[in-house]
């Protein structure tokens, strides 16, 4: 819950500093999807592995999880295809980082809520 909201205030107030790493591994071509990969991998298999719950409000954290395991999936095995879905990444769209920030602060939000209140 703290990973997702500190991630997702990093991504509305420096969204355009996250446009740029995603240019920078991105610039690095397969190498860059790698990096990228290797950066969701563990969190997936920690949620994964500890928390595969399908019910409730915890079924929202169960799901980030395998999203991040098919996100890292496609970084690994079909990199040139991580690469075309990257160069959406620019400047000017910055603001869908802002986007996915809310996003990730409201999941925070609800894993929160599903921890305290359940």
């Amino acid at each position: 819950m703290i990973l997702f909201g500190v991630i997702g205030l990093s991504h509305i107030l420096q969204h355009k500093a996250w446009a740029e790493f995603f240019i920078l591994l991105r610039g690095n071509g397969e190498a860059g999807a790698f990096v990228d990969g290797l950066l969701n991998l563990p969190l997936a298999g920690l949620i994964i592995g500890f928390h595969n719950t399908w019910s409730g409000i915890p079924a929202a954290l169960t799901l980030v999880g395998w999203c991040l395991l098919i996100k890292s999936l496609i970084r690994f095995c079909a990199p040139k295809q991580a690469l075309r879905m990257m160069a959406r990444v620019s400047l000017e769209r910055s603001w869908e980082f802002q986007v996915a920030g809310a996003g990730l602060v409201v999941l925070a939000g609800l894993v929160g809520y599903g921890v305290y209140a359940g």
